[in-house]
């Protein structure tokens, strides 16, 4: 013999519910979330491709650029002017008249390591400069 136990009535009689239970609707939005909050930077890292090289016109250079050029023996050069990193900032302050919003264009010999453009990098950014450019070769895009 079974017997519903919470029921006021005992009989068959079962209540209305006016109200909508969201309660396994926000249980289901939330393992979503947290499938998607890890699957999302998953999803950005180690992931092969070849990129196509650009066919896009080249942008007009500005009337008196500035060039930033660090050698492969991690010298810094301003112009032709070498420039001890510790006053890259000031340096550029007087190249650029103090314009901090002007691009500075980055020439970087290839046998760089990644880390030491960022050094360079981040030294003008502290001096508040933030627009910057890197230089490179333009190679044609092949066909395949």
């Amino acid at each position: 013999m079974a017997m519903r136990l919470g029921s006021r009535s005992g009989g068959d009689d079962l209540e209305i519910q006016h109200e909508i239970n969201v309660t396994p609707f926000i249980d289901v939005i939330l393992v979503l979330l947290i499938i998607f909050m890890v699957a999302a930077p998953l999803a950005t890292v180690d992931i092969g491709v070849n990129l196509p090289a650009s066919t896009a016109p080249e942008q007009p250079r500005p009337d008196k650029p500035v060039f930033v050029t660090i050698k492969p023996d991690q010298s810094v050069a301003i112009g032709e002017t070498i420039v001890a990193r510790e006053a890259l900032a000031g340096a550029l302050d007087t190249a650029t008249n103090s314009h901090r919003d002007e691009t500075i264009f980055i020439r970087a010999d290839k046998s760089l390591s990644y880390g030491e453009l960022m050094a360079v990098m981040n030294v003008m950014r502290d001096g508040g400069y933030l627009k910057l450019a890197l230089v490179g070769l333009e190679t044609p895009a092949t066909k395949p």
